[in-house]
């Protein structure tokens, strides 16, 4: 980037209203921004968010998906995607990559290797990510996925504050109270900077035995539902542990047979 406003470069973020005007454009090309969040790490997350951007664009809108967990990036495994690079153009910027209907965006596709540490400060994220989402090519998208890393963090409070118009957000969980308590201090500070909160994904409700079909709760029972209920919200879905889901996540598989996954239809038709 310059380090010097001309007045027209519409790059710069810290003179000026040339970068404001440049990231007000490129997000009216955007229907929903849709973040996906959770106050605990290791809740699936990312998976459901992945899940999420697939089931849209099988429905046949245009998506995104921005994978904004710079120290965690776990986007390029589960699309299959860890040895792929991205484009770029000085004319039209970063280009993302197309996979099953969903441009997809990275730290990890930007990374020589990708068992590479990220290792950023708060103020080189929030300008990385301001990068991300100005200077890709993303075209008019119904939606765009945000996957953030799990708290209320930079990078999070950065994309409520550079993002403008209506945002919504899912938060994800699992039933036990360990990751209750986390995700209900997510839910306070999406109450503090007014960020519409479209509901709640219970993950890994349960685990339904392949053999005899029975359904054990192996964390804890209801504890999405409860937490929905708690602050009057939707209980989106209530994921079961499924490991043919985590095997497909795992491999880079997801995009090839998401169809087989129904659950997450009840997530898109609630959003």
């Amino acid at each position: 980037m310059s380090s010097q406003c001309s007045g027209s470069c519409g790059s710069c973020s810290s003179c000026g209203s040339c970068g404001e005007d440049k990231m007000a454009k490129k997000m009216a090309l955007i229907g929903r921004k849709i973040f996906v969040l959770s106050g605990k790490g290791g809740v699936g997350k990312s998976s459901v968010a992945a899940a999420i951007a697939l089931k849209l664009a099988a429905s046949g809108r245009k998506v995104g998906l921005l994978d904004a967990d710079f120290h965690g990036p776990s986007q390029p495994t589960i699309f299959g995607a860890q040895h792929q690079k991205l484009g770029y153009s000085e004319e039209s910027g970063i280009s993302p990559l197309q996979v099953s209907g969903v441009a997809l965006l990275s730290v990890g596709l930007l990374l020589d290797d990708p068992d590479q540490a990220v290792v950023w400060r708060g103020p080189a994220k929030m300008g990385v990510l301001k990068q991300l989402l100005e200077d890709t090519d993303w075209g008019e998208l119904d939606d765009l996925v945000l996957d953030f890393p799990p708290g209320t963090g930079d990078e999070i409070l950065s994309a409520c504050q550079l993002i403008p118009g209506e945002k919504s957000a899912v938060i994800v969980t699992t039933p036990q109270e360990v990751s209750l308590a986390d995700c209900r201090k997510c839910l306070d500070f999406c109450n503090k900077l007014e960020l519409k909160v479209a509901g709640v994904v219970e993950n890994m409700s349960c685990f339904i035995c392949p053999d005899c079909g029975k359904s054990h709760a192996l964390f804890a029972a209801d504890g999405g539902k409860k937490l929905a209920d708690s602050y009057h919200l939707k209980l989106l879905a209530s994921l079961p542990l499924d490991p043919a889901f985590m095997s497909a996540c795992d491999n880079g598989q997801l995009p090839e047979k998401i169809d087989g996954f129904t659950k997450f239809d009840d997530i898109i038709k609630s959003l």
